[in-house]
């Protein structure tokens, strides 16, 4: 079992009145907990909103699917970002301009969730996981499908997985860690450098892929080839291969002229 992201929307399409309000201090009071650095049990969460802990698990039946719930929130108008721009070098940049900024503000909540989720597969590969539902960290997959839709019709299906693959590995809470501890980099160098790499992604995708032209071309000589008739020495129907007499006259079972 897994916990998407669609269990928020579904909550605030349903929910309204106390419900939805209590649900919110909720939300707030795990997000301030996770702030600190920490992943708080569904219990913390009562003790520190102040409510039971029945109550608690109401609304989150798991610790999985609180965090999940948080990161979300934290998340917010990240994932309903969409672009008109044509161009997509400015449609990735404008994602990366658009999301970094947000996901720095919520860093320590990206991180504890990033720690909970290697928690879960730690147990997951020793089984003691149990019926724990997953934490589910794909949501940049469809962010950046979206910034690269332009590019579906001009390049080959595997280069545009490839590229959106590529662009993933700079594009999240993990390469914010790698850019801030690692090289010591603060927030608005991070954007850049992930501005930067997503042009370089793009170009060389770009670049790689063929023009209209010469895929027409090798469109043509695929045809051609699948037309011209089997040359001699290439195996039959049955098997068997074609063989052709060897120069000079050879006698059957001679050298010919060796």
């Amino acid at each position: 079992m897994s916990v998407s992201g669609q269990v928020r929307e579904q909550s605030e399409t349903v929910e309204r009145g106390p419900r939805a309000r209590m649900r919110r201090h909720m939300l707030s009071t795990a997000i301030r907990l996770m702030q600190d650095g920490f992943v708080p049990s569904v219990s913390d969460v009562a003790e520190a909103a102040e409510v039971s802990r029945a109550t608690a698990y109401r609304y989150f039946p798991s610790q999985a699917a609180m965090v999940q719930a948080v990161v979300d929130e934290a998340l917010g108008p990240i994932l309903a970002w969409r672009s008109k721009d044509a161009d997509v070098e400015r449609r990735v940049a404008e994602l990366v301009g658009h999301a970094f900024p947000r996901m720095l503000r919520y860093e320590a909540t990206h991180r504890a969730a990033l720690s909970q989720s290697l928690d879960q597969w730690i147990r997951r590969q020793a089984g003691t996981l149990g019926t724990e539902p997953r934490i589910v960290r794909g949501n940049r997959k469809a962010l950046l499908r979206e910034a690269l839709a332009p590019l579906k019709r001009r390049i080959p299906a595997q280069t545009f997985d490839k590229l959106a693959q590529s662009l993933s590995l700079i594009f999240g809470i993990e390469a914010i860690i790698v850019l801030k501890d690692i090289w010591g980099l603060d927030d608005e160098a991070v954007r850049r450098v992930a501005v930067w790499s997503a042009h370089a992604l793009v170009a060389a995708a770009v670049a790689e892929a063929p023009t209209p032209g010469q895929a027409e071309a090798a469109k043509h000589k695929k045809k051609s080839a699948a037309k011209e008739p089997r040359k001699r020495n290439e195996p039959s129907r049955n098997g068997k291969a074609l063989s052709t007499p060897p120069r000079g006259g050879a006698s059957k079972g001679g050298m010919g002229n060796a």
